[in-house]
């Protein structure tokens, strides 16, 4: 079955999971050029005992890049949704620099003070500041197209506590609400949800997988998915989350009032 879900997202900017680049189009294009880097690592973890770390920006194009540093403190709200306020938290430098092609350079990352009780989350954005470029697209319209890479940094706390649970699970109108708190002091990754409805012989009846991402020390993501149209036929549904740490199950007994308004 192919379920359809909504899920309480992001509101800042699209991301992309895998490499945490951010694209933005400056205009509308008929044709697009940028340039083309990478950054490494993906993720800085800081401490008491690692209090700096670098991030190796490596250009692959053939021109040189121009690129733009900035800080911000990572949070999220309520709902799950991530929240992003420009911050002079940490130190980093340069705040702008220039990439040569094919070569690298490095920005490096530190604290001024540790995190106690509970884990400091920022992203420090690295992005591209477009040019004019030479291109020979015969009639077409060039525009620039700015790549913006954000990586997480987390400054860990002086005991790390990770905790999550299911904090809700409820099947109301055909409708299944699940809540997933963190109630530790310090992030963990949602990697999938995976929800399986069976019958009374125990036959599956659905399955699908929700994609996950990253939740915040305190905070709570909600996840709604419509089962309408196999809920009738459900006799049970087993929910099994994988994080970066843990598995987290549960499971509902359906009864027909929770298929129907």
């Amino acid at each position: 079955m192919s379920m359809s879900i909504y899920a309480h997202q992001r509101s800042f900017w699209v991301s992309l999971f895998a490499t945490g680049a951010l694209f933005f189009i400056l205009l509308l294009p008929s044709s697009a050029v940028s340039g083309n880097f990478r950054v490494s690592p993906s993720i800085i973890e800081l401490d008491r005992a690692s209090k700096s770390g670098v991030v190796n920006v490596i250009n692959d194009d053939t021109e040189p890049l121009s690129l733009q540093i900035k800080l911000f403190e990572w949070s999220q709200d309520s709902e799950g949704a991530d929240k992003y306020i420009e911050s002079t938290d940490l130190v980093y430098f340069p705040r702008i620099m220039t990439v040569e092609a094919g070569k690298e350079r490095i920005l490096r990352v530190g604290i001024k003070a540790p995190a106690v009780e509970r884990e400091r989350t920022y992203r420090v954005f690295i992005e591209e500041i477009p040019q004019p470029r030479k291109v020979d697209s015969g009639n077409a319209a060039i525009v620039a197209v700015a790549i913006r890479f954000g990586v997480p940094i987390f400054v860990k706390p002086v005991k790390e506590d990770i905790r999550g649970e299911i904090a809700k699970m409820e099947l109301t109108d055909g409708k299944l609400n699940i809540a997933l708190s963190n109630t530790g002091n310090a992030h963990f990754i949602i990697k999938s949800i995976h929800i399986k409805g069976t019958d009374e012989q125990g036959l599956e009846v659905f399955s699908g997988d929700i994609s996950g991402w990253y939740l915040l020390s305190g905070i709570t993501r909600v996840y709604l998915t419509d089962l309408t149209d196999k809920c009738a036929m459900t006799s049970m549904i087993n929910v099994e989350v994988k994080t970066s740490t843990a598995i987290l199950a549960g499971n509902i007994d359906v009864k027909k009032e929770m298929c129907h308004p």
